[in-house]
């Protein structure tokens, strides 16, 4: 039997940076999607509301967030007995998040699956 010689070249710390980077970048992606679907449910009046949605990534954390950025978007999303066209409805953003898990999951596993490429 011949002895083979393989040689090996270890990339951990590049594999592990492009899969932090690209799970943030999925993170943004979810949590854009997340948004635009909670968008479907907010209440218009003006589309004040609607239009101070944004998403965002602490890439450090990997940690992203959906906000609504008006004096009254907290107000508006528990006040339950308010009435508010068809579709639309308080807690805007909250059951939304359940909803889209799955494919929050998905966008985020295609992201890290490209990077490893």
């Amino acid at each position: 039997m011949t002895a083979q010689r393989a040689r090996l070249s270890w990339t951990g710390t590049a594999a592990t940076t492009a899969i932090r980077q690209a799970a943030a970048r999925g993170l943004l992606l979810g949590a854009e999607h997340v948004l635009q679907a909670s968008r479907q449910r907010v209440p218009i009046a003006e589309g004040t509301l609607e239009r101070s949605g944004a998403a965002s990534v602490a890439e450090q954390q990997l940690a992203a967030a959906v906000s609504y950025d008006t004096p009254y978007a907290r107000r508006v999303h528990e006040d339950l007995t308010a009435r508010h066209s068809p579709g639309r409805s308080a807690k805007y953003l909250e059951p939304v998040l359940p909803q889209t898990a799955g494919d929050v999951q998905a966008i985020i596993a295609a992201q890290i699956r490209r990077a490893l490429r």
